[in-house]
């Protein structure tokens, strides 16, 4: 009997989800209250990295995989994806030896100090995978059409509103799992980018803190999204002006090297999950993105793909275990798996 799922959500963790179901033998539907170019997902940064959530066994696995799977993409440049130089910094000394999470990370090495911006102590090279998300989303979604998959633009109130469409049912919604399966631990937190048109910068910085306000900047084809900022329990997606003067020059007064090479801007604001902009700015424009994401503290009881702030680091590895999970539930159902 062919194996039958239903995906709800169209971001990234849900594309990609409904891919690898798809390449694995299922016949899968894909649903979503919003396209994917305004999902959370379509203006993050957004770049793979390490992660250091537990499981760390199965998320280093997932990661690494993911590594693998973006390093390939990079070689097709319609992806969206491409190896790029990196530095991240830290206003803390280096301290003892590197994380095993961080061991995979392509050509990672030490900043001499003097190629350190002024204020940071330590810092890493590296060659990173920076994702466009535009371009990406645009990516997954077309590698679905070829396998005969559309995205079908609903309203889900629950999973029961699911159950009869497919014996399977898999929950990649994000902040709105916490109203399709009622669980109130589902917190948002409220992020927000700028973004610029590119002077012509290559290499992305981060900055590598545990405040909620810090320098980062990725550099893309047309744009640079620059951050950032976290504040947890705000559910409106409005942008701050406020926060935007703070990220622009950035925290600490810091020029950020988009502004000194003279990124001209104009004020766009964009009102919903980290964007809604749709596609990159024009030359003179800045564009103001306010995201939503979820956070949760304990593990979710339904079927999922669960990514937090890593989307872009773990679906491609993580996705796998949706098609092994789905193919037990599927079993006990007696769906013939």
């Amino acid at each position: 009997m062919t194996n039958d799922a239903v995906v709800i959500g169209a971001g990234v963790s849900g594309l990609t989800t409904a891919i690898c179901l798809v390449e694995a033998g299922w016949a899968v539907q894909v649903w979503a209250a919003e396209p994917p170019r305004a999902t959370t997902s379509a203006v993050a940064g957004a770049l793979w990295g390490p992660s250091f959530l537990e499981p760390m066994a199965k998320t280093m696995a997932w990661t690494n995989r993911s590594l693998v799977d973006f390093t390939e993409l990079a070689e097709d440049p319609a992806t969206g994806v491409r190896m790029a130089p990196a530095l991240s910094v830290s206003a803390m000394p280096a301290a003892g030896d590197t994380p095993p999470q961080a061991r995979s990370i392509p050509d990672l090495r030490p900043c001499p100090p003097e190629d350190l911006p002024d204020g940071f102590a330590s810092g890493f090279r590296a060659t990173m995978p920076l994702i466009d998300m535009s371009r990406y989303l645009d990516h997954l979604v077309a590698r679905l059409a070829k396998a005969g998959v559309e995205i079908e633009l609903r309203t889900v109130r629950s999973l029961a509103d699911a159950a009869p469409a497919a014996p399977v049912v898999v929950n990649c919604t994000g902040l709105g799992a916490r109203d399709l399966v009622g669980d109130t631990e589902v917190r948002p937190v409220f992020g927000q980018h700028v973004m610029l048109a590119n002077p012509g910068l290559d290499e992305l910085f981060m900055e590598l803190t545990a405040a909620a306000e810090w320098t980062s900047y990725f550099p893309h084809r047309d744009r640079v999204v620059c951050g950032g900022i976290t504040v947890p329990d705000r559910w409106d997606r409005t942008p701050d002006p406020d926060v935007t003067d703070r990220i622009l020059p950035c925290p600490r007064g810091r020029a950020t090297p988009a502004r000194r090479r003279g990124a001209r801007r104009r004020h766009r604001a964009a009102a919903g999950p980290l964007g809604g902009a749709g596609g990159g700015p024009t030359a003179r424009q800045r564009v103001v993105c306010a995201q939503l994401r979820a956070r949760r503290h304990r593990r979710q009881p339904v079927v999922g793909l669960r990514t937090g702030s890593g989307g872009a680091s773990r679906p491609g590895g993580g996705a796998p275990v949706i098609d092994r999970r789905a193919r037990r539930f599927a079993r006990e159902a007696g769906a013939g798996c």
